[in-house]
């Protein structure tokens, strides 16, 4: 079971800074979270709410990660810094890497990573988590939110069980999360 207080959500700010997609090939997710944490990394980690039936009867709402195999760092030191201590880890975990470059890791926008933990916030309830794959094969337009709670946030406009919702890509997975159509604008793709 993971401890709820190692995930508890700090106030999500747009620093400027990148961040990594890193694969964890260990069911220790926590243990990774906290080495990445000692070298004074911070790390984000997808979170929802899961019902369980409790043995005496009735239902407990506990917080648990999205996916065990995945969690982000922020890009606070040097890429050498990071190659550094991904390499000297006593885990089994993979930077995700560019498709062009192989030599190079894969490194996702602030902006982007910030529109996506928005996204996952443990509190909205109609969201839907994906795969890299699944995300990448739904059609949408790219759309900004212009009204309502999620105001300024980017992503792709499609449909899933006749409603509309917001997709968020980031290496690895993606997140939708539900929203009206009237209230998005397409994003005008300059060429």
């Amino acid at each position: 079971m993971v401890d709820q207080s190692d995930f508890s959500s700090k106030e999500i700010i747009d620093d400027g800074l990148s961040w990594y997609a890193v694969r964890l090939f260990t069911l220790r997710l926590k243990e990774v979270k906290a080495y990445f944490e000692a070298l004074d990394y911070e790390c984000f980690v997808p979170m929802q709410y899961v019902d369980i039936e409790k043995p005496e009867g009735g239902v407990k709402h506990e917080l648990r990660p999205v996916t065990h195999n995945f969690i982000f760092v922020k890009q606070t030191m040097s890429e050498a810094s990071f190659k550094k201590a991904v390499f000297g880890a006593n885990f089994k975990i993979n930077v995700i890497r560019k498709v062009d470059d192989v030599t190079q890791f894969a490194l996702i926008p602030s902006k982007q990573m910030y529109d996506f933990r928005m996204m996952c916030n443990p509190e909205i309830t109609l969201r839907k988590f994906l795969s890299e794959r699944e995300a990448q094969m739904k059609a949408g337009d790219p759309v900004l939110v212009k009204y309502g709670a999620m105001k300024g946030m980017t992503g792709r406009l499609v449909r899933s069980n006749k409603k509309y919702y917001l997709l968020k890509e980031v290496p690895g997975m993606g997140v939708m999360l539900k929203v009206s159509r009237w209230c998005c604008v397409p994003i005008e793709e300059t060429v």
